[in-house]
C-alpha cells in the first residue's frame, strides 16, 4: 500500500480522522474511570487501553443503520462508534438511573442499547457468541440485509460457546463476523497457555469458514479485513473469524494486580506500540494532523469527559422500589 492507506480502502481523510478521536475519546473516558475508581467514587473498571485501533478500526467497517453489534466487556470502542456517548458510559461507571445499559443496575462493562443496535452483554464469559449467531439466524429467516458482529477475548476462544456458535453459523451459513480482540491475556494466563495452536484464526477451518489474523493496533488493517468479512456476509457466503493481535496495557481489571503475572518491562515495550500513538504518528505522516488539529480534538474530547464525569457523578440513582422493574414480565 501507498503511504496514503485510507485512501486505497475507500476512506476519506474526514473519516480517518473521526476514527482518531473515536480511539482517543474510548482512552480518555477509560483513564477517567480509572482516577474516579481509585478515588472510591465508581466501583469498577475493565480497561479498552490497547485495543481501541481494533475496535474502532472494525466498527467504522459495519452499517450502523442495519448491523447489531453484540460486544464483549472491553468494546468501549465498538459501543462509542455505534451511538453510545460519553455520558452514557459514565452513567453506567456510576451505576445511575439514567444509564442506558441497565438503569444502574449492571457493573460497567455490560453494554447494551437497542436504538444504536448494540445488543445486551451478560455476565458470564463467550455468551454474547452464540446470541450473534441466533440474531444473525433470525435475519437470515426475515430475509434482513443484516450482518451481526461479535467479540470476545482470546481466553472466550476456549469457551463451548464460541465452539457451538462457530460450528451453527458455519452450518447454516450465517451472516457474522466472530472477531478475537486477542490481547495476550486471559486474565493472568498467558497465551501460550491458552492454545495449542499458533492462532485462534486457525480454528476457522474446522467450522467451514475463513479466518484471519491482523494487527490489531492498525485500525486500517482491522477496517480491512472486517469490510471484507462483512461483505461476504451480505453475499450469503457465511461467516467469518477475524482475530486482531493487540496488547492489554492495563491489569485485567481496577480488581486485578499484573504485577504477579507479567513483568513491567513487558508492559512498557508493548507501550511503544500503544495505537493512540501509532495512527496519530500516521496520520502527521500524511499531512493530516497538524499540531493545532490534535490540539482541537485533545479539548473537545477532555470536553466532552469532564461534562460526562460532571453530569453522572450528579444524577441520581435508581429507586429503591423500582428494583424489581425489568426482572419480570408487567
Amino acid at each position: 500500500m501507498t503511504e496514503n492507506r485510507h485512501q486505497e480502502l475507500g476512506l476519506n481523510d474526514e473519516s480517518v480522522l473521526e476514527m482518531y478521536e473515536m480511539m482517543l475519546l474510548a482512552r480518555k473516558i477509560d483513564e477517567r474511570m480509572w482516577l474516579l475508581n481509585r478515588a472510591g467514587k465508581i466501583p469498577f473498571v475493565i480497561s479498552c487501553q490497547g485495543q481501541e485501533a481494533a475496535q474502532v478500526g472494525a466498527a467504522f467497517a459495519l452499517d450502523r443503520n442495519k448491523d447489531y453489534v453484540l460486544p464483549y466487556y472491553r468494546d468501549m470502542g465498538v459501543v462509542l462508534t455505534f451511538g453510545m456517548t460519553a455520558k452514557d458510559l459514565m452513567l453506567s461507571g456510576f451505576a445511575k438511573a439514567e444509564d442506558p445499559n441497565s438503569g444502574g443496575r449492571q457493573m460497567p462493562g455490560h453494554f447494551g442499547q437497542k436504538s444504536n443496535n448494540i445488543v445486551t452483554g451478560s455476565s458470564p464469559v463467550t455468551t454474547q457468541v452464540p446470541h450473534a449467531v441466533g440474531v444473525a439466524l433470525a435475519g437470515k429467516m426475515e430475509g434482513k440485509d443484516l450482518v451481526t458482529f461479535v467479540t470476545f477475548g482470546e481466553g472466550s476462544s476456549n469457551q463451548g460457546d464460541f465452539h457451538e456458535g462457530a460450528n451453527f453459523a458455519g452450518v447454516h451459513k450465517l451472516p457474522v463476523i466472530f472477531m478475537c480482540e486477542n490481547n495476550k491475556y486471559a486474565i493472568s494466563v498467558p497465551i501460550e497457555k491458552q492454545l495449542a495452536c499458533e492462532k485462534v484464526s486457525d480454528r476457522a477451518i474446522g467450522y467451514g469458514m475463513p479466518g484471519y489474523t491482523v494487527n490489531g493496533n492498525d485500525p486500517l488493517e482491522v477496517y480491512k479485513a472486517v469490510k471484507e468479512a462483512a461483505e461476504r456476509a451480505r453475499n450469503g457466503e457465511g461467516p467469518t473469524l477475524v482475530e486482531t493481535i493487540s496488547y492489554r496495557l492495563t491489569p485485567h481489571s481496577s480488581d486485578d494486580d499484573d504485577r504477579s503475572y507479567r513483568e513491567s518491562n513487558e508492559v512498557t515495550e508493548a507501550k511503544k506500540n500503544d495505537p493512540i500513538i501509532t495512527f496519530a504518528s500516521y496520520l502527521r505522516n500524511i499531512g493530516l494532523l497538524s499540531e493545532e488539529l490534535e490540539k482541537e480534538i485533545d479539548s473537545r474530547v477532555m470536553s466532552q469527559v469532564n461534562e460526562a464525569t460532571e453530569y453522572a457523578e450528579n444524577a441520581a440513582y435508581a429507586e429503591a422500589e423500582s428494583a424489581m422493574k425489568y426482572v419480570y414480565a408487567e
